[in-house]
């Protein structure tokens, strides 16, 4: 099913970004003659996405199985800069014609983009017959892929923010079970009980968590936090944000009680931290799931685990990369069929992607015996029944410059230790004037 056509006015256009800059960028962007497919029979598919490093490393694997997995379609691949470039230039895709049949964005993105058309509805009984369907995914992964009762995303994995943990040093701490995982905690306290055992056992830090200039980091653990109290932000527009104030600062509060200078250091950034874990200079480290094959490379001991439920909630921040039809006016039908096919070929062989330290999104992989032989992706495997997206907005999700907002608004007072409540109104005020914007993607609010 297709949404119906888009019809950008000037001003959206110029809020999306410059139509030549973007029309000679995709050009520039197109693989050559040289390309492995270029005399290929097949019906080709144009997919687009934006990873890159060890994801795009991946990617390409991923992609190279199931292009030698069968004979009814190629496969051309092109890759864009992440983040609000990608997104951009994705949009004026599909505003003017020019669109890929299948692409990548984060599923936190994705209300930003279905208004007015700028992506079509999946069809679920043509993905229904090619076994993929609710019941294959996790609720929450699933459901967030459900924009006004259509279904605009279809994820491909989830992607949260986890702990590392260092297992020798855990281990002299005594905080390792019979079983060699992580003790489970329940409390603020019993956390705070944890690191100042795992510290003592470092001889340095107990907790490496880089945030310094880095939106994102900060928002991530701060949403975690908050989410574990039962309750999400709201965000409507034309409204106010919807937040409980005393369960946020009570989450910006328990940051600032790590980032004393002891347990976790006061200012770090995103780099810092990385080091330091992996030198084994610190006991755990908070960050996302891709940072695996950095600490695979550096050839420390370690495990990972989902962060523990500190706050009563099982609760973890996340985000899925998913699949999108970007509107076609007048679609190739043959071609269009294909695209369903083809995400379901990469959803069932997505097995591989978990290597990149994703959580596949297609329960079949996730349940398989070859994935519960996967150490350390079987032991967090549990945190996809727990994710927890950006609130709804067409301003929040990964590349926006919401988490950006946030990280400006909070990143004073966990540096200093200063009120977090006069951080905390800070965000909710750079919220509020956001909230009385349009979305500048959406033709019934900006004309």
């Amino acid at each position: 099913m297709s949404s119906p056509p888009f019809s950008a006015s000037r001003r959206q256009f110029l809020a999306l970004g410059g139509i030549a800059a973007a029309t000679a960028f995709l050009a520039s962007c197109a693989p050559g003659s040289g390309s492995i497919f270029a005399n290929s029979s097949r019906p080709e598919l144009q997919f687009w996405h934006l990873l890159s490093g060890g994801d795009g490393v991946t990617m390409s694997t991923l992609l190279d199985q199931v292009q030698a997995a069968q004979n009814a379609y190629a496969v051309r691949p092109t890759v864009l800069a992440w983040g609000e470039p990608y997104y951009t230039k994705l949009a004026m895709a599909a505003a003017g014609g020019r669109a890929p049949d299948v692409a990548i964005m984060h599923a936190t993105r994705t209300l930003g983009w279905a208004p007015g058309g700028l992506l079509d509805e999946w069809d679920l009984d043509k993905l229904a017959a090619l076994g993929v369907s609710e019941e294959t995914f996790s609720a929450p992964i699933w459901e967030k892929g459900r924009i006004d009762g259509k279904q605009m995303s279809i994820a491909l994995d989830a992607h949260p923010f986890v702990l590392f943990y260092n297992t020798d040093i855990c281990a002299k701490a005594g905080v390792l079970g019979a079983d060699g995982r992580l003790k489970p905690v329940s409390s603020p306290e019993e956390f705070l009980e944890m690191l100042r055992a795992v510290a003592t056992a470092s001889g340095g830090h107990a907790l490496s968590y880089g945030y310094l200039g880095d939106g994102a980091q900060m928002w991530r653990l701060f949403y975690t936090l908050y989410t574990q109290h039962g309750i999400e932000m709201e965000m409507p527009l034309g409204g106010t944000l919807g937040i409980d104030r005393d369960v946020a600062i009570e989450s910006l509060e328990f940051m600032q009680q790590i980032l004393d200078g002891e347990l976790a250091a006061a200012q770090s950034d995103y780099g810092t931290a990385v080091a330091e874990f992996s030198t084994g200079k610190s006991g755990f480290f908070l960050s996302g799931v891709w940072e695996l094959r950095t600490m695979q490379d550096a050839g420390i001991p370690f495990d990972m685990a989902m962060i523990p439920t500190i706050f009563g909630t099982p609760s973890v921040y996340a985000d899925s990369h998913s699949f999108v039809l970007p509107h076609q006016s007048s679609p190739d039908e043959t071609k269009r069929d294909l695209s369903y096919r083809f995400v379901a070929d990469l959803l069932k062989g997505s097995l591989g992607w978990a290597e990149a330290g994703h959580i596949p999104a297609y329960l079949p992989v996730t349940e398989s015996a070859e994935y519960s032989t996967l150490v350390p992706q079987a032991h967090y495997a549990e945190a996809a029944q727990h994710v927890t997206y950006d609130p709804p907005a067409w301003f929040t999700g990964s590349g926006s410059n919401f988490q950006g907002d946030f990280g400006g608004a909070v990143q004073p007072a966990l540096m200093s230790g200063s009120d977090s409540g006069a951080a905390l109104d800070r965000f909710i005020d750079t919220v509020n004037v956001r909230l009385l914007q349009p979305n500048p993607a959406d033709p019934t609010e900006v004309s």
